[in-house]
C-alpha cells in the first residue's frame, strides 16, 4: 500500500512540474508570417500566491515600425519609440526614422490576481526576415510591492524571454492549420449528413411506391 501511495505521489509531482514550467510570460502564437501583418498576444500569468501583477513592460525587437493595441479595461498602454541609426524607405515611399522600443501595460485597477492571466493584444507589421528567424520579446513583470520578474533569459532558463519564429509568407502559422482542418472536417460531416438525408428520402419514396402497387 505504501508503495502505491509513493508511486501515485511521484506521478502527480511529475505532472505538476510541466504545468508550473509553462506558467511564463509568452507571446502567442509562436509563429508569424515574415513581412505580413499579424495579431500577437502578450500572455501574462500572475504566479505570486497573494500579490497581483501591476505592470508589464515588453521590449520590442528591432524591425517593428508601429503597433495598434487592443484596449483592456483596467489597464493603460504606453508606446515608446527609438530613433533608427539609418532611416528606412518603405514600399509606399515613406521614410521611417523611428521604430518601436517598448510597450508598457500598467494597471489602473486591481491588476492580474493570483492564479489569473491576461492577454494583451497587439496588431503588428512583422519584419520581413528569413523564415526561421526568431524574434525575442524580453519582458519585465512587476508585482504589487515592487517585485520584478525579468523574462529575459534563454529558452531553457528559469525565466525565458518570449519568442516568435517567422515563417514564409503564405505559410500557415502554428495554430491556424488546426482551424482549417476543423473547417474541412465540418464540411465533410455536413456533406455526409446531406447524403444520408437524400438516401433516406429515396428509401421512403421507393417503399411508398411498393405499398401502393401491393394495394392495387
Amino acid at each position: 500500500m505504501n508503495r502505491r501511495i509513493i508511486a501515485v505521489a511521484g506521478a502527480a509531482a511529475a505532472l505538476a512540474v510541466p504545468a508550473g514550467a509553462q506558467a511564463h510570460v509568452t507571446v502567442q502564437p509562436k509563429e508569424a508570417p515574415a513581412g505580413g501583418f499579424a495579431r500577437l498576444d502578450v500572455r501574462v500569468p500572475s504566479e505570486e500566491p497573494t500579490t497581483p501583477t501591476r505592470k508589464v513592460v515588453v521590449q520590442m525587437p528591432s524591425g517593428f515600425a508601429d503597433a495598434s493595441y487592443e484596449p483592456v479595461p483596467g489597464w493603460r498602454v504606453t508606446v515608446a519609440k527609438r530613433k533608427l541609426a539609418k532611416p528606412i524607405k518603405t514600399d509606399d515611399g515613406d521614410t521611417l526614422t523611428e521604430e518601436l522600443s517598448r510597450i508598457t501595460f500598467t494597471a489602473t485597477g486591481k491588476g492580474i490576481g493570483p492564479g489569473q492571466f491576461q492577454d494583451f493584444g497587439l496588431s503588428l507589421g512583422i519584419p520581413d526576415r528569413p523564415a526561421g528567424t526568431k524574434l525575442t520579446f524580453k519582458a519585465l513583470q512587476t508585482y504589487a510591492g515592487g517585485k520584478v520578474v525579468r523574462w529575459i533569459g534563454a529558452p531553457d532558463s528559469e525565466h525565458p524571454a518570449p519568442q516568435v519564429t517567422l515563417v514564409a509568407a503564405g505559410e500557415p502559422a502554428a495554430g491556424a492549420q488546426g482551424s482549417s482542418e476543423k473547417a474541412d472536417d465540418d464540411g465533410d460531416g455536413n456533406g455526409l449528413a446531406i447524403a444520408a438525408l437524400i438516401v433516406g428520402a429515396l428509401g421512403l419514396l421507393t417503399g411508398g411506391a411498393a405499398l401502393l402497387r401491393a394495394r392495387g
